[in-house]
């Protein structure tokens, strides 16, 4: 016999020195960890994340080093019909005199009447770091909230962007405190009811954490070559629990079947890592080189979840072959303990005659019975559910988009009302010669007067406009404002008047001149315009490298090919659900959002990295049971039936998790988070069921054993056949089905 395959004898070595693999485990993820806490995080700078004409508009504003500290307003509104002018000025100065004896306040601003005279604004200044304003703003809302209490005939509050930000930091702090104690119990319980085995439902979880834990600690060394961003640590735990525990179920799964059929502990453990282990290998090369693609969209926030992605996937991957196996060796018969008395008897495995599977077999009879008709019913309800993705939009979320369960939001929506220069606005940036200021203030002069006589932007202030210049007079910035929601068409009208006309109109003839239109509208169109830039080039590299690996893996290109087929009509499948959810407002009050009639911008290439990688997971594994039976000698019909039906549980137990720890994130308040939950959970359920129980096996039964060629230079080595039993006799109601 030729020498054993790298996941046989790392298996091998952890099961007979269990507590040297157990040791060395404990302390590669101790200094991970701790050495990642020594480095600190280095973080993604304004440089780092420019992209296109908002980027360099950030990047011009940054070149002039502006003072630009947080503000915050009072604002001083009737409870019903019309304002109250003196009483609103004597609240008004009452809120200016208690807040100038608060620390963190450097001025306040003179009141400002709304035009239609229905409400009264106080500016604040606040002095120190901007970036941590939200931190630091509660004593002033507690005092504007004492400055209510003290007249209670008007409706006084705190609104800005620290307020909002305090606010949001609560309610998404909230919402993931809930996430998090529900995710872990839901997580066990249901590895308890797949296993009926308490010690064999922690092992997948510990195995999960422990891969987080060190991922996090590496991803803090990696940032100081690839900077990291504030959502690498969450994707690292969403992806990290989801691969750890899927490994360490297809691998324990495994290893009980073949104790169950009397095999030795360390037999076990063995034929596992030749199989699962295999398995686990060669999916998680697939999920790795799905967010290996995310680097090509050459964005920070991309490339940060790209590397914190890799790096827990390699770790779970490690630690499946390494320490999981001496975890069963170790625990031996004790990982089925303790039992629970009526899950045990549901779930625990069986040979013979009773390991026989009914509901299964019962599902794949219309594929193996009449191939044709189940693919093409199949695939075509699939395509039409991927059809609206046709029409997808992209868009940032908007502060329209924020849940109104929050004081500052419902401030937030009166302010805009009363003064719309408040509400949306784009910034004009301008760098040029400081020779050319005088000229450039002339300029910006007369691009305000020419915004100010249309109706998509807001009406001109009082005093004139208040253009920024820096102390070098080489950048100036003016801020145009639009009544308009940040998502309207209007708004988007807007700036593309200002990018095509207005600003080369009126900027466009001084010497030396640079300039961009940048802020929040401009950022959500020019990162929508290149994630669709991206998309292809990410699609095509994943497709291409991961057909590539499967096609040697298994030593088929028509296993390869089918693959990539599958995983893209599941991925169009999910990106059509999301469509019809979010771009329309049948959902709105069973989910609990308000429709922005479009996909958050991130999302579709986010979402196409992940499910390729994560359903791979479950293709590998399905497709290598079937290649056993196949190597063994079984017809192709019967293996395609034996394959599907001895992974069905485990496959099905997987996908549980992961449908159920997604729908979590479905729950949060915010839009972005309840599109990624619906997206992951929708597509993660398909493919464990209509993919894998109906249009697979339809396709390889159709197929035949033309499933399995390929060039001859790939079958220049044949493939072994794992040293395991053979399986039972095919179920009697699959035997014969033509």
């Amino acid at each position: 016999m030729g020498r054993r395959p790298v996941t046989v004898r790392l298996a091998r070595w952890s099961a007979e020195h269990p507590w040297r693999a157990i040791a060395l485990w404990v302390v590669f993820v101790a200094v991970c960890f701790v050495g990642g806490s020594a480095a600190g995080l280095n973080e993604a700078t304004d440089e780092d994340q420019a992209i296109g004409e908002f980027g360099q508009a950030q990047l011009i504003v940054d070149s002039g080093g502006f003072d630009r500290p947080a503000t915050e307003n009072v604002l001083i509104t009737a409870r019903s019909g019309s304002l109250d002018q003196t009483a609103a000025k004597a609240a008004a100065q009452d809120a200016a005199d208690r807040l100038r004896q608060v620390d963190g306040v450097a001025s306040i601003g003179t009141p400002m009447p709304s035009r239609d005279g229905s409400a009264l604004l106080v500016p604040i200044t606040m002095s120190g770091d901007p970036g941590t304003a939200g931190d630091r703003v509660q004593p002033l809302r507690d005092t504007t909230a004492k400055v209510q209490d003290a007249h209670p005939q008007l409706r006084v509050e705190q609104v800005g962007g620290p307020s909002i930000d305090k606010a949001l930091d609560d309610t998404l702090g909230k919402d993931f405190k809930r996430a998090e104690l529900l995710s872990l119990p839901v997580t066990l319980a249901i590895l308890i009811i797949a296993f009926g085995a308490l010690i064999a439902a922690g092992v997948p979880v510990l195995l999960a954490l422990s891969s987080v834990a060190a991922a996090m600690g590496l991803s803090t060394l990696a940032s100081h070559l690839v900077p990291a961003t504030d959502t690498t640590a969450s994707v690292i735990l969403l992806i990290g629990m989801a691969v750890g525990v899927d490994y360490s179920l297809f691998y324990v799964r495994r290893e009980r079947e073949e104790r169950a059929k009397g095999r030795s502990g360390l037999d076990a453990v063995e034929i596992a890592a030749e199989t699962s282990g295999h398995a686990v290998v060669v999916s998680g090369t697939a999920v790795i080189i799905s967010m290996g693609g995310l680097l090509l969209a050459q964005d920070a926030i991309f490339s940060s979840l790209a590397v914190g992605s890799i790096l827990v996937v390699a770790v779970a991957v490690i630690g499946s072959l390494t320490v999981l196996p001496a975890l069963l060796a170790k625990l031996g018969r004790w990982v089925d303990r303790p039992r629970v008395p009526l899950l045990w008897r549901l779930t625990a495995p069986r040979t013979g005659q009773s390991a026989r599977p009914r509901f299964w077999p019962a599902v794949l009879k219309p594929a193996l019975r009449a191939p044709v008709a189940t693919l093409l019913i199949s695939v075509a309800l699939l395509l039409a559910l991927a059809a609206p993705a046709l029409g997808m939009k992209l868009k940032f979320p908007g502060p329209e988009d924020v849940p109104r369960t929050t004081a500052a939001m419902q401030a937030y929506d009166r302010l805009t009302a009363a003064f719309p220069s408040n509400g949306t606005s784009h910034t004009v940036a301008v760098r040029a010669p400081a020779e050319q200021a005088d000229r450039v203030r002339a300029a910006l002069t007369d691009l305000a007067g020419r915004t100010a006589a249309d109706p998509l932007f807001a009406p001109a202030e009082a005093d004139g406009p208040e253009i920024q210049v820096s102390a070098d007079r080489r950048v100036s910035v003016l801020e145009v404002a639009t009544p308009h929601a940040s998502r309207s068409d209007e708004a988007s009208r807007s700036l593309h008047e200002l990018r095509e006309d207005l600003v080369p109109a009126t900027l466009g003839g001084i010497p030396g001149v640079e300039y961009a239109v940048g802020g929040g509208v401009a950022a959500s169109e020019d990162y929508a315009a290149h994630i669709w830039a991206k998309l292809p080039i990410v699609a095509a590299f994943v497709l291409a490298l991961t057909f590539l690996v499967m096609a040697w893996t298994f030593r088929s290109v028509v296993v390869a090919l089918t693959s990539i087929l599958l995983n893209l009509l599941s991925a169009g499948a999910a990106y059509g659900l999301l469509v019809l959810v979010f771009q329309s407002t049948w959902a709105e009050g069973l989910l609990g959002f308000t429709s922005m009639d479009a996909i958050v911008t991130w999302l579709p290439l986010f979402l196409f990295v992940v499910l390729f990688g994560l359903s791979m997971d479950y293709h590998v594994f399905v497709v290598s049971r079937i290649r056993e039976a196949v190597d063994r000698g079984m017809p192709n019909r019967e293996a395609v039936a034996h394959g599907i039906t001895s992974s069905a549980g485990v496959v099905t137990s997987a996908a549980v998790v992961m449908v159920a720890v997604f729908s979590i994130f479905a729950t949060l308040s915010m839009i972005d988070f309840k599109q990624l939950g619906i997206g992951l959970a929708a597509a993660i359920l398909l493919d464990a069921t209509i993919i894998r129980a109906v249009v697979l096996p339809s396709v390889m039964t159709l197929l035949g054993d033309a499933n399995w060629w390929a060039p001859r230079f790939m079958r220049r080595r044949a493939v072994v056949a794992p040293a395991v039993e053979p399986p039972p006799a095919p179920a009697p109601e699959l035997v014969g089905v033509r």
